[in-house]
């Protein structure tokens, strides 16, 4: 019943992961985030005066990025991504036939998904913010030609730049706007989500401060992108008087709970440079 399962346990319940779970899966953010939680717990061993060896140890082999390409690069899509059993072509059809395209179309009959082509272990080649957490967690070198190609592709408007800041999938992803079940409208996949904004801001930063061969390239980016994301929080408080859990990718536009001062307000901290 759902085009694509759910992963409510990252955060990211609807973004497109691979089709068919499989204990074989991997997942870049969750690989990301075990390599910031070791370090962590490295400097908090440090503190203490304990042993931070082991916890040493498994943040260089998650920070390795020689074996993070080796994991995660899709060299056809030259994007990092989700590894995992997984087909492109899905669709939902109702039990007489007719495709569903789009939320209107649901009814409590739309609950057959059809894959067109057989599953196969690969990257899932699926572009957005998931792909973005080497940059966002600071895991990338400074000088990786990775990070070049994901500036680049962070500033096309056709992917995932907008005026507003940065949308959480690409437009050019068959799950971009799409509903996942009868009942639930996209959240991943399309929409603005300030604390995915506020990471990838202070990557942005980072590398707009250490030396490397992109950094002219991340700090104008950085300008760029602080300013979109600020500015609309700012307009769309003024017009409508509350901070939202979203912001649409297309009109800026505020949607979700509202009032809503979660991680919204980490523009903040946006507004302050404190990362």
């Amino acid at each position: 019943m759902e085009l694509i399962p759910y992963t409510f346990a990252s955060g990211l319940d609807d973004y497109p992961r691979a089709s068919h779970p499989d204990e074989n899966e991997r997942h870049l953010d969750l690989r990301c985030w075990m390599a910031m939680a070791s370090g962590v717990l490295a400097n908090i061993a440090k503190r203490i005066g304990e042993d931070s060896s082991a916890y040493e140890e498994i943040y260089k082999d998650l920070t390795d990025n020689k074996l993070l390409d080796r994991l995660h690069w899709d060299s056809k899509q030259k994007i990092f991504s989700d590894y995992g059993l997984h087909a492109d072509d899905i669709d939902i059809y109702s039990d007489d036939g007719v495709l569903i395209d789009n939320i209107d179309m649901f009814s409590p009959t739309s609950k057959s998904r059809y894959v067109h082509a057989h599953p196969t272990f690969r990257h899932t080649g699926i572009f957005g913010y998931v792909s973005l957490y080497p940059l966002m967690l600071k895991i990338l070198d400074s000088d990786s030609p990775r990070l070049e190609k994901m500036l680049s592709d962070l500033r096309k408007e056709d992917l995932l730049w907008t005026k507003y800041g940065i949308r959480s999938l690409s437009k050019k992803s068959t799950f971009y706007n799409m509903s996942n079940t009868v009942t639930d409208p996209p959240l991943w996949r399309g929409a603005i989500w300030i604390n995915m904004n506020y990471l990838i801001i202070s990557g942005l930063h980072h590398y707009s401060q250490v030396p490397g061969p992109y950094q002219n390239q991340a700090s104008n980016i950085y300008t760029e992108l602080r300013k979109n994301v600020v500015q609309n929080i700012f307009k769309q408080y003024n017009k409508r008087g509350y901070i939202f859990e979203q912001y649409d990718d297309i009109t800026g536009i505020g949607k979700g709970s509202y009032p809503f001062t979660g991680w919204s307000a980490l523009v903040v901290n946006i507004m302050a440079e404190k990362y």
